[in-house]
């Protein structure tokens, strides 16, 4: 398949930018993003998922509020646009929602289910406003369910669910319904995307990759469970994806 050029030259026609939140909502939001595209032709963007609710303003549509996406999505992107969007941290979004957040994983709703208040064109300082007005009492539960999800980043030898639920004084089930409730996805889920991203950030740094071993280190079986679970979280298989990666100059290896 003949891969579209535009795919490792996207910074010529898009434009990323990241904000941190206030220090009073750094507990809920993870960063504010805006994303502005040019392309005189459809391109087709693909997306990857972590599990971060998202609260998102596209051009002049009514805001949405996106669940987190169990698999990579595409998105179309024609013309010129620009999108500005709220990353909640995992775990974060159920006091907000008022229901479990696994209600609309793989959903987008009307943020105006959700928010009252909300401007069209908004920055981060009119967001933030809204935000403060709409924020829910604290819930113990939430917190707990986000500091479990923090042990799965911060932790790289984190690769079963079982080891997890010991790690925080919990059964598997207990987990499961913690997660369903408050994340959206299963741990199993969660722990698969963020060692899978060890895999990218490989791919990045360039070089070699010995890919039974990497496999092995993350904890699967065999290569062909890492490839499967890779596919269906990055849409191709992990050669075809490094191939996104330009090469190191071998001066710079």
């Amino acid at each position: 398949m003949t891969r579209d050029e535009r795919e490792l030259a996207w910074p010529r026609h898009q434009r990323h930018e990241f904000h941190r939140p206030s220090p009073d909502l750094a507990g809920v939001v993870a960063r504010y993003w805006v994303v502005e595209w040019r392309y005189d032709r459809p391109y087709r963007q693909l997306v990857v998922p972590y599990p971060n609710v998202h609260l998102s303003f596209l051009d002049d549509r009514a805001a949405e509020v996106h669940g987190v996406s169990s698999g990579h999505v595409f998105k179309d992107l024609d013309g010129t646009g620009r999108v500005f969007g709220v990353a909640f941290h995992p775990g974060a979004f159920r006091p907000f929602l008022g229901r479990p957040v696994q209600s609309i994983t793989d959903r987008s709703i009307p943020a105006t289910t959700v928010f009252d208040g909300l401007p069209t064109h908004p920055d981060v300082q009119e967001v933030e406003d809204v935000l403060r007005r709409n924020l829910p009492e604290p819930d113990p539960r939430a917190r707990h369910a986000a500091d479990v999800v923090d042990l799965i980043v911060n932790d790289p030898r984190m690769t079963r669910v079982d080891v997890l639920a010991d790690k925080v004084g919990s059964s598997v089930r207990q987990l499961q319904r913690l997660f369903a409730e408050h994340v959206g996805v299963g741990p199993k889920w969660v722990i698969r995307r963020y060692r899978l991203r060890e895999v990218t950030e490989r791919m990045e740094a360039g070089g070699r990759i010995d890919w039974a071993a990497l496999a092995a280190d993350l904890g699967y079986a065999d290569q062909p469970h890492f490839v499967r679970d890779f596919t269906a979280m990055f849409g191709e298989t992990p050669t075809r994806y490094a191939e996104r990666y330009p090469p190191v100059p071998p001066d710079a290896a």
